[in-house]
């Protein structure tokens, strides 16, 4: 194990800096890639790019249930990389690879029976769901890449190792620049074509990623199906996945009550929501950081360097906070301006990115908080603020002002906003109380031992 990679050695606020800022441009590549998809959609027809998106949020739905598949190896992996248990590595990636692949085959069968079904509740448009299918059974039949790379992106963070994931995602995002029109255009394949390309350049990234991780551990990890590793693993996994769940189900929450002032209000709030996706990828950077830096401490059982991970990422995410909040206070109009030209989605979008920029800190806690609780393999408490945060309080509290009481549009943005400081809130306090509980039970134990 290199120093490099030995995240138990050393300061820790280098090594945040030094794994967040790779994982960072990796998923800034990654959002990109999915904007180009967008651009050559629109290029092929206006049907076009309604089928990709509606192909898009089904097939989110759809591979929900792999999303965990990172996390959860990564938590598995990560301790016992730090004991430097190689024989236990293995195991959990090729059984991660064998959970993954299960998934997988449920995946494409659950999408070419139900898909249909999913895209009816989406539009009525026939020429759209047609062109929305051509994209999604290429797409679905593809999607065991997403699953392999999952797991094996999460195994070499947990390594300490973020590079490599970004530059797949960089080389994916050129690829896509290539292969879209190559398949779309010149060989006519339309929106076929960009669905092939995906599956192209996913397959590809999984191929890299399964031989690098090869390479970092000297054996090949193909399938396994030890059902005594999978228990662990899933425990891991399931909640993280059920969690990413509720974020798409509780934005088509949101969507639904802001739809009541009608579709500029919706587009509005769309454009800027994907404004502030962006701002937030350095603090999603900065969680895959925390989830490896955690992981190994945690696996030597130095709960010092735990607390202290966590007081440098509030530290780091503040300093991020105070250079993007002014950004979505204040260029809200000018980062709008890029996508419409319509003075009322303009307005909505700026309102909402004013608004939430009172929760920008709150989602940097959430994100630590959550990386955290993962990383010492409690991912169930985060599921249940998810379903708090995501579900239940935006249906209660939006249900009573804008149904019943009749508020205006921007009680529903400060009613988020409450909503994640309030969530924030609880989550460190409820995470600062399982990382003290660990501390006080090392002492105990090491005071035991010294008797």
């Amino acid at each position: 194990m290199s120093e490099q990679q030995d995240l138990t050695q050393g300061s820790i606020k280098p090594h945040l800096i030094r794994l967040a800022i790779p994982a960072s441009m990796g998923m800034m590549f990654d959002t990109l890639y999915n904007l180009t998809d967008n651009w050559f959609a629109g290029m092929i027809s206006d049907n076009a790019l309604v089928g990709l998106s509606i192909a898009s949020i089904v097939f989110i739905l759809l591979i929900a249930i792999t999303i965990g598949l990172q996390s959860g190896i990564s938590a598995m992996v990560a301790p016992d990389f730090a004991n430097k248990n190689q024989t236990k590595i293995n195991s959990w990636i090729a059984n991660g690879i064998g959970i993954g692949l299960v998934m997988s085959v449920f995946i494409i069968i659950i999408g070419v029976n139900y898909a249909g079904h999913l895209m009816d509740l989406l539009s009525k448009d026939s020429i759209a769901k047609e062109a929305s299918w051509d994209y999604l059974y290429i797409i679905i039949l593809g999607n065991l890449a997403y699953a392999v790379s999952s797991v094996c992106a999460g195994a070499l963070i947990a390594m300490g190792n973020t590079v490599i994931y970004r530059n797949v995602l960089v080389a994916g995002f050129f690829g896509n620049l290539i292969l879209n029109p190559l398949l779309t255009f010149y060989f006519g394949m339309g929106i076929k074509g960009l669905a092939l390309a995906t599956v192209i350049i996913k397959s590809c990234s999984a191929i890299y990623l399964f031989i690098s991780l090869k390479k970092k551990t000297s054996v090949f990890h193909w399938p396994q199906f030890n059902f005594a590793r999978w228990k662990p693993c899933l425990k891991q996994i399931l909640p993280s996945s059920f969690n990413f769940l509720t974020i798409i189900i509780g934005a088509f929450i949101i969507v639904a009550f802001i739809g009541r002032f009608g579709s500029e209000a919706v587009a509005g709030y769309s454009v800027a929501l994907r404004i502030e996706q962006v701002l937030l990828l350095p603090v999603l950077g900065l969680s895959s950081a925390v989830m490896a830096i955690v992981g190994q401490n945690f696996g030597v059982q130095a709960f010092d360097r735990i607390q202290e991970t966590m007081k440098h990422t509030l530290k780091l995410g503040l300093l991020i906070s105070c250079l993007f909040i002014p950004i979505m206070v204040f260029a809200g109009p000018l980062l709008m301006g890029f996508f419409t030209d319509n003075k009322e989605i303009i307005a909505t979008g700026t309102l909402y990115l004013q608004a939430d920029a009172a929760a920008f800190y709150g989602y940097v806690i959430i994100f630590a908080c959550v990386a955290v609780l993962q990383a010492i393999k409690q991912p169930n408490f985060p599921l249940v603020i998810g379903i708090l945060r995501q579900l239940i309080l935006p249906i209660v509290v939006n249900y009573i002002l804008i149904v019943q009481l009749g508020y205006p549009l921007p009680y529903l943005f400060w009613s988020i906003v409450i909503i994640v400081i309030v969530s924030a809130l609880i989550m460190y306090w409820y995470t600062r109380k399982q990382l003290s509980q660990l501390t006080q039970s090392a002492k105990i134990n090491d005071n035991k031992l010294d008797t």
